[in-house]
């Protein structure tokens, strides 16, 4: 593996918590947060601007936005499903705000009770207000539906493209329930490098079926740098019955650190958060490194 490095995108405050069964106090957020900024990731997605009794984990995004301590160098995101959601957003500092939106018709009905072609209007028109400001979108389920089954490749390149026009920086493909196999990988980014530039595309892995890994290697091998993990393995997605959680962020630093990438993240920083957010969680999280422990592994080696 070579240059360029690789970019994790740390999901957990936002994308794991949501999901989780009792709502972390907001002072408990805001320390979470605050550690994951001490491990050097790229970006962090600290909330969302949804309306609050549509996510009910995540009423406080105002109150957590403005307790942080933004670390300068650090890229800090808010997940909006509007224009209002990005004015909210804004009023709270951020500059760089992520859409959401779903390959497939059926899950974005689930979703966000839109049709795909309502989103994506509604994606304009955010575009349209942010006015130059950092955006990434999110395509769920481009690798599989929970409800429709399989997903074209073809229309997931048609939908990143249009997005990429609109005026958004990276789209992030998710696995939503986890299905995708590095060879699915494959067919999907050939068909989106065929319509844009890898550079432009991040991975967004569950691993439900233990194949998260195995896939981000195979996308980083096909040119995309760009990976959202959330620590601990913690996350799903309510509209997607049997989907575990995202990749887990210590496990992807784990594995690109043994191929000498990722060297300014804190990988034992990264466990040592996930050990303290299991204990405030109240269970044992899925990460494998974070569970394992760090006596010894590749990436110290690499470092002596």
């Amino acid at each position: 593996m070579s240059a360029p490095d690789v970019r994790i995108v740390e999901v957990g405050p936002r994308d794991g918590l949501q999901n989780e069964a009792r709502a972390l106090p907001t002072a408990e957020k805001v320390q979470l947060i605050d550690r994951l900024s001490a491990c050097g990731l790229a970006e962090i997605e600290v909330t969302s601007f949804v309306r609050p009794d549509w996510i009910p984990n995540l009423a406080d995004a105002e109150e957590v936005a403005r307790a942080i301590q933004r670390r300068e160098g650090m890229v800090y995101t808010a997940l909006v499903p509007n224009v209002r959601g990005l004015e909210r957003a804004r009023a709270c500092g951020f500059t760089s705000f992520a859409f959401f939106m779903s390959v497939s018709e059926a899950h974005n009905r689930k979703n966000v009770n839109r049709s795909v072609a309502e989103s994506l209007d509604e994606a304009r028109r955010l575009a349209r207000a942010a006015q130059g400001a950092r955006l990434r979108a999110y395509l769920s389920t481009a690798f599989g539906c929970p409800y429709a089954g399989p997903v074209d490749p073809q229309a997931v390149a048609s939908l990143a493209f249009e997005l990429v026009d609109a005026g958004y920086e990276e789209i992030s493909l998710g696995d939503t329930i986890g299905v995708a196999t590095p060879a699915g990988v494959r067919r999907v980014l050939e068909a989106v490098a065929a319509r844009m530039p890898l550079d432009r595309v991040a991975l967004h892995l569950h691993d439900t079926r233990g194949t998260a890994l195995a896939n981000a290697l195979e996308g980083f091998r096909l040119g995309v740098r760009a990976f959202d993990g959330s620590i601990g393995g913690l996350g799903g997605c309510p509209y997607a019955p049997g989907a575990a959680g995202n990749v887990a962020t210590e496990d992807l630093v784990y594995m690109f650190q043994g191929f000498g990438l990722a060297r300014g993240v804190d990988l034992q920083g990264l466990v040592d958060t996930a050990t303290w957010l299991a204990e405030r969680i109240g269970r044992t999280l899925p990460g494998h490194v974070s569970r394992a422990g760090l006596s010894w592994w590749p990436g110290a080696r690499a470092e002596e």
